[in-house]
């Protein structure tokens, strides 16, 4: 059992695509929504959406996955309740889901649809989710019996030679060092201390980044080839999102700064500029648009920010005038 986590901005585009495959799809459960029509599920899912405006990317689709060894085991009562175990374990609670069963494929899968925004408006937290979700996945695995596919951990590294050396060489060092990466840059530091260095694969169409060559004692390894976790794709996710809890972090931190009134002094002033400078300087690859690691949710944060402060700058001001 597998699962992939997309953050979306739109409900009508998940709920479309997982009850688009007619004959195909099979509404397994709905939990605060209507099962149909569609319409009213995505109106559903935005009304309580909305009592969060300030979170761009409310949808949550999460893809849980199962090898054609288990299809005879999985039966949708069985469907839902590894689901709903998952998402338990995964803290998702009290809010809005969509279970959806498709029948495309010949391995089994479900799709889930959860409202980020849960019951009473506050945000569900994805805090390392990728991180807990790949043990979830594992031990829900186990609990129920299911195919258990051998892993790079139980691979005897001591009589593999050649490329399958590296290749598991650079996976160990990428599993300890993306974890501790909030940029490209601290990757690509963490990693030459082991003697790795990598490239981007460009689009000569877009100038896009397309993929990611890792090398190491000579040998060239695209990074989907080391893990399906290692691509660009993948690899790009979990930096953007470690930034982001930095950048979360940060935010509450300047909330702290500019509404404590008592220190707003200029030393206090001075420390929010540095604070702003810091993260505009740290994470300013994800802010430039027509940049290759543009990110819109971490652009919205920092100009968030911004604008906090200004704000605040300006009731100072005008206080200070009227005394």
């Amino acid at each position: 059992m597998t699962a992939k986590i997309v953050k979306g901005s739109n409900f009508s585009g998940a709920v479309g695509y997982m009850m688009s495959k007619e004959e195909k799809a099979e509404v397994l459960k709905a939990e605060g929504v209507l099962m149909e029509p569609k319409e009213l599920t995505v109106k559903g899912f935005e009304l309580q959406a909305s009592m969060h405006p300030t979170i761009k990317k409310p949808v949550l689709h999460i893809s849980l996955n199962f090898p054609e060894q288990d299809k005879s085991k999985l039966t949708n009562e069985k469907m839902v309740e590894i689901a709903e175990a998952y998402m338990q374990k995964m803290d998702i609670k009290n809010t809005q889901y969509l279970i959806v069963r498709h029948h495309d494929t010949k391995h089994p899968h479900i799709h889930l649809c959860i409202n980020r925004i849960i019951n009473d408006g506050k945000l569900i937290s994805d805090k390392n989710e990728k991180y807990r979700s790949t043990g979830i996945c594992r031990e829900l695995t186990e609990k129920h019996g299911l195919y258990l596919a051998p892993r790079k951990e139980n691979v005897n590294r001591e009589k593999l030679i050649g490329y399958d050396k590296t290749k598991y060489e650079i996976y160990n060092a990428l599993k300890r060092t993306i974890p501790k990466s909030k940029t490209w840059k601290e990757l690509e530091k963490q990693l030459k201390k082991d003697g790795i260095t990598f490239r981007f694969k460009m689009s000569g169409i877009t100038n896009k980044i397309q993929g990611i060559i890792f090398e190491k004692d000579g040998i060239n390894i695209n990074g989907s080839k080391v893990d399906r976790e290692c691509s660009y794709s993948k690899i790009d996710r979990e930096i953007k999102d470690n930034a982001l809890q930095v950048l979360q972090a940060s935010e509450r931190q300047l909330d702290n700064m500019l509404n404590n009134q008592l220190s707003l002094t200029d030393e206090a002033i001075g420390n929010v500029e540095s604070l702003l400078s810091f993260l505009a300087s740290t994470f300013a690859s994800f802010f430039e648009p027509s940049g290759p690691h543009y990110d819109a949710t971490l652009a919205d944060y920092i100009k968030r920010m911004r604008a906090k402060k200004f704000a605040r700058m300006n009731r100072v001001r005008v206080s200070r005038v009227r005394l």
